[in-house]
């Protein structure tokens, strides 16, 4: 009689209502989190919190308990336009766990930083054309990058160090003063012209004439281009022996190769520009000075020593702006530090830290060797000006480079004697994409009863999984198998918030009840 008698189901809690609802999108940001479950859940144990866009924690409050025990309610501080994760692991009363996770946002964010974000082709509107692998073309371009970029350090230096040097500048025999103005000039001018037609020859590949227009009038890069231009046949015009116009003369230039670099596509800009500016001003003084003492201790020996005792100063006085501009620019550059390892931008980083390491050592010897007989050391200058060049070189390429990883879209695809799956993730980054997953059941057992697919984060385990709402359509795509019916799901959606590793779990559940559990790892940036 007592086996016969009704027993309670151990339904455990449920969430039945969220507020923000998953998958909304709102104007403006919630003042709370709002979950309320189907029964009484514990109010000692279990959290509930929410995470911003790069997956830290917005508030360090917890959550409260309702006296009824169903509702749980975090309050939100001011948040701003992004995408939001809310993640809740509770315990019901019949102390069983229960979590799960989803995405609300808020405003309209940008998208999320990747490679793309840096990639000139992508800001024109046009697919990019690189090869993979080293090529012939790829070393001509890196070859004119390095020409270029050598050529604009070494021009804006000289503009700068005779306002700098000015006492000492006179004493300069005036041919050698002349030579020292001309020739940089003269070397940008050269390297400017095949800079702009090789890059443009490389950006346009296959564009009709009329993109060439939009180019140089619609686009920043195109603007700066003609700017660089014009001011390096400027410079040609520059009468000899005007200190302050050529130094006011190359404060422009060098906004020229800030305005058009990597630090116009971050953010936020203006800091990322501010930066970069300092960042090449005082690499223009460092090489600039540099490329003066060597031809000084060539020409005149007397006057180099004069001239190495400032050069002294103002080189530590670059290395150390350098590498506190060189660090905000990364850390605006990257989302993650990790990303230094995982990209050639990263690796060349890496580098030139250590060739600037070595510049610092060499300077010191120079130092050394000044206090003892005031003159530097050839071997040292030269040691010195081999290290410029390599630095150089390493900046031509790592300044046409993406510093972040690129996003690959998921696909994915796994055979079985009784169901086929495959899954699309497209196109794979933080924010919205396109979910597709395809069933092939044996025809034994009849379509899929259910199809459900999560997302659980791999770096983040203790979050819960995020339910994606997937759609049966029509799939046009010809993908058969012989003794196998298709289904096709899909849903759009912002459902992979934050950038980072993550497992796709597709659950099918057949006519006979009978549960299919296949799991993917991927990741994006």
């Amino acid at each position: 009689m007592l086996l016969g008698l009704p027993q309670q189901a151990a339904a455990h809690a449920s969430l039945l209502e969220a507020s923000p609802a998953a998958g909304s999108r709102l104007e403006a940001a919630p003042a709370e989190v709002r979950l309320v479950f189907n029964e009484r859940i514990e109010g000692a144990v279990g959290a509930l919190e929410v995470l911003d866009g790069s997956s830290d924690p917005v508030t360090a409050e917890r959550a409260k308990l309702s006296e009824d025990g169903l509702t749980l309610t975090l309050p939100l501080p001011k948040l701003g336009e992004g995408v939001y994760t809310v993640s809740y692991r509770i315990i019901s009363e019949d102390g069983h766990p229960v979590g799960g996770s989803y995405v609300f946002v808020v405003g309209d964010p940008p998208a999320a930083r990747d490679a793309s974000t840096f990639d000139v082709h992508a800001q024109l509107g046009h697919a990019g054309h690189e090869e993979g692998g080293l090529t012939t073309a790829s070393l001509i371009l890196y070859a004119v990058r390095f020409l270029y970029y050598a050529a604009l350090m070494l021009a804006a230096g000289a503009a700068l160090w005779p306002l700098l040097y000015r006492q000492g500048w006179s004493r300069i025999p005036e041919p050698l003063r002349g030579r020292l103005e001309r020739l940089p000039q003269q070397a940008l001018v050269l390297a400017a012209l095949l800079y702009v037609f090789v890059e443009t020859q490389q950006l346009m590949i296959g564009q009709p004439a009329s993109e060439w227009s939009r180019l140089f009038t619609a686009t920043a890069v195109g603007q700066s281009y003609l700017a660089l231009l014009l001011l390096a046949f400027a410079g040609l015009a520059l009468p000899a022996g005007r200190s302050a116009l050529r130094f006011v003369w190359a404060l422009p230039l060098l906004a020229t190769e800030a305005w058009s670099g990597h630090a116009a596509a971050a953010a936020p800009r203006w800091a990322a520009l501010s930066l970069d500016y300092v960042h090449l001003a005082f690499a223009a003084l460092w090489a600039g000075g540099l490329m003066l003492l060597l031809v000084l201790w060539q020409a005149e020996r007397k006057e180099a020593g004069r001239f190495a005792a400032s050069f002294s100063r103002m080189a530590w006085i670059s290395i150390v702006a350098l590498t506190l501009t060189g660090i905000g620019l990364t850390l605006l550059y990257m989302t993650k530090p990790e990303y230094l390892l995982l990209t050639p931008w990263g690796i060349l980083l890496l580098v030139k830290t250590g060739l600037v390491v070595l510049v610092a050592g060499a300077g010191f010897l120079i130092r050394v060797r000044m206090k003892r007989s005031g003159f530097p050391g050839g071997a040292l200058l030269k040691a010195d000006g081999a290290l410029m060049a390599l630095i150089l070189v390493i900046v031509g390429i790592f300044t046409y480079i993406s510093p972040l990883p690129a996003n690959e879209p998921v696909g994915w695809h796994k055979m079985g004697s009784e169901m086929h799956v495959s899954i699309r993730i497209a196109p794979n980054v933080p924010g919205d994409n396109e979910f597709t997953v395809r069933i092939w059941m044996h025809k034994s057992l009849g379509d899929p009863k259910s199809v459900q697919l999560r997302l659980m984060s791999e770096d983040k385990p203790e979050l819960g999984a995020i339910e994606i709402p997937l759609e049966p359509f029509k799939d046009d795509e010809i993908s058969t198998f012989e003794g196998y019916t298709k289904t096709a799901y899909r849903a759009k959606g912002t459902y992979l918030p934050f950038a980072g590793r993550w497992t796709a779990e597709v659950r099918v559940m057949d006519p006979n009840d009978d549960e299919r559990v296949e799991r993917l790892s991927f990741r994006n940036y």
